[in-house]
């Protein structure tokens, strides 16, 4: 070869290695564009998305968010676990409380659901609703395999009535549950100089210790805490809770477990203005924060911890689960309470607050569904994933609560939780007894009425008779 030939075939030779690494440049760029533009197109705030599959194949599962890191990470598990065994793809998603109900609803007009889904204020709000209306999957095959190790209430609370097909059954699965309890800075109420041998077990005296320790603590130097941590706000579960055990304090029963509405009673309005009256007294005296007329879910677990009130009441074991870690606080420090006896002299009776999961009528994985919930509700598999999850919530199978993890009284948090759920008396939510009430609760017809009180300051009297209408409102389109 001459040397210009030799010198054309070098030029060509570097030409062509050129635009093989432009080729290869490009072709990678390309790559790594369609991931991130498939990732944003896939997901959405708030979701956390593991596994991304075909959407075609995958069980999609919609979780209530943890307060903490580690209850993500405990179901988190059990699904990979799941998976595994079963070669199946999954997408789990994660969202908060206030949306998940939401974002439900609107997947349902698009008929678009997930197969599972898991929501705590679900349970109250919208799952009585979904079964009444025969959105939801009859679970029966995954509960009745173990039927006999859960107690007759929770049993009840999961058993709904379908309007579809004019019969009830089990159309929701008992996943954990919980109580409404007291915790309390110890080191608070000794620094207003009481013990806690100090606390009263009667209804008035009780509450009238807070509000002492506040008096006691705002005069000395420094000091702005305020005794009680309640919720006024039309935005927080915990009003509505909170009031709802304030009305079975009082005695005031709304429906029978016929779902028979008696808020029309005389007696009964009576004991909705006096309940009203009472929750209401501590906002007007000042005796909690103001500015928790505008709290929502988590507000009232973050006063308590940035130590802003002495004392709150919680549905759940989120507060202690928290300051696990800290032992000194969570042991020593952190106190907890049942409550105390009603103004009758009766113990106190507990709504239970079952949190559950449901599989979507139209679900295109029905049968995966049920697979993955019947492995997760194996008594070893459920107990494993709450512990794993910090313990905010209990087992609903007693054989489980019984054991030494859940009633050892050097946890002074679980044992307490667990000793009321064995021991004292519960009823369902209402919602259980009338899917109408579900709508009370999404409306949260008592936070409002709340509200009204301690910011337009209309009278316990207006707001009752407000409340009232707007629960027979309600009710007559179920008629």
């Amino acid at each position: 070869m001459n040397s210009q030939a030799a010198s054309v075939s070098k030029f060509l030779r570097r030409k062509t290695s050129r635009r093989l690494r432009r080729f290869y440049q490009f072709t990678l760029i390309a790559l790594v564009l369609s991931v991130i533009i498939a990732a944003c197109t896939n997901s959405e705030p708030g979701a956390i998305v593991t596994d991304p599959p075909d959407h075609n194949a995958a069980l999609t599962i919609w979780w209530d968010k943890g307060f903490n890191l580690e209850e993500d990470e405990a179901i988190q598990q059990v699904v990979n676990d799941w998976s595994k065994q079963h070669n199946a793809p999954v997408e789990l998603s994660f969202y908060t409380a206030d949306d998940l109900s939401q974002k439900a609803q609107r997947a349902l007009q698009a008929g678009n659901p997930p197969d599972i889904m898991m929501s705590n204020s679900a349970g109250k709000a919208l799952i009585p609703r979904l079964a009444w209306q025969g959105e939801l999957a009859d679970v029966s095959d995954v509960i009745e395999p173990v039927q006999q190790l859960y107690p007759a209430s929770v049993l009840d609370s999961v058993a709904l009535y379908n309007n579809t097909n004019q019969k009830r059954s089990y159309y929701t699965v008992p996943i954990s549950q919980s109580n409404i309890y007291i915790f309390y800075w110890r080191d608070l109420i000794q620094q207003a100089g009481f013990q806690e041998s100090d606390i009263p077990q009667d209804w008035d005296t009780f509450w009238a210790f807070w509000q002492q320790v506040q008096d006691n603590l705002q005069n000395q130097p420094n000091q702005t805490i305020h005794g009680l941590g309640f919720s006024y706000s039309v935005a927080s579960g915990d009003t509505y809770s909170m009031f709802e055990h304030i009305l079975e304090a009082h005695d005031v029963q709304l429906l029978t477990p016929n779902g028979d509405l008696l808020i029309e009673n005389p007696q009964t309005r009576q004991g909705i203005i006096d309940s009203l009256r009472w929750y209401t007294q501590f906002y007007q005296q000042r005796y909690v924060p103001l500015g928790s007329e505008d709290w929502r879910n988590s507000d009232n677990n973050t006063n308590l911890l940035n130590r802003t009130v002495v004392m709150t009441p919680n549905a759940s074991l989120s507060i202690p689960a928290t300051v696990r870690q800290d032992t000194d606080t969570y042991q020593n420090k952190l106190g907890i309470l049942e409550f105390p006896n009603k103004p009758s002299g009766q113990p106190m009776r507990y709504l239970d607050d079952i949190r559950q999961a449901i599989v979507f009528a139209d679900s295109e994985n029905q049968k995966a569904a049920k697979e993955f919930l019947s492995y997760l509700i194996q008594p070893e598999a459920i107990e494993n994933y709450l512990k794993a999850a910090g313990g905010r919530n209990l087992p609903v199978m007693t054989s489980i609560l019984e054991n030494s993890f859940w009633t050892n009284p050097a946890d002074p948090h679980l044992s307490t939780a667990t000793k009321i759920l064995l021991e004292k008396q519960s009823r369902p939510f209402y919602s259980i007894y009338h899917p109408a009430y579900s709508l009370v609760v999404q409306e949260n017809v008592w936070g409002q009425a709340i509200n009204r009180i301690v910011v337009d300051r209309v009278s316990p009297g207006q707001a009752a008779d407000d409340a009232i209408q707007q629960i027979q409102q309600i009710f007559a389109q179920w008629q």
